[in-house]
């Protein structure tokens, strides 16, 4: 059993920056990989940006160059620093758990509004 929960969300006006916190507790094994989601109303949900426990990094194409992803020395923590938002980027941001001893289930925060706009 792992619990997801993020933080950090809000409004913000187009080029502006959001950093955005998640912090997991249970059990969390070694060979892991957190990362974000986003879900903007119609559209399916969507990879942002994924970060292993090797310190790999994944990003959507979209947010390449505008947004960060990283995770504490502990690795219970991931943050995403977004920067130079667009309206576009406007969705409801999920925190996503996943490892090897769980076969890869995917597991969810309750999910964080960014709304970009002026």
């Amino acid at each position: 059993q792992v619990q997801l929960v993020e933080s950090g969300g809000g409004l913000v006006q187009p080029g502006g920056s959001l950093r955005l916190s998640c912090v997991a507790s249970g059990s969390i094994f070694s060979i892991n990989v957190m990362g974000w989601y986003r879900q903007a109303p119609g559209k399916q949900r969507e990879l942002v940006a994924t970060i292993a426990h090797t310190g790999s990094t994944n990003y959507a194409d979209s947010v390449t160059g505008r947004f960060t992803i990283s995770r504490d020395s502990a690795k219970k923590w991931v943050y995403l620093q977004m920067n130079n938002l667009k309206p576009e980027d406007t969705a409801v941001y999920y925190c996503n758990y996943k490892d090897l001893s769980r076969g890869w289930r995917d597991y969810w925060g309750q999910g964080t509004q960014v709304t970009v706009s002026s």
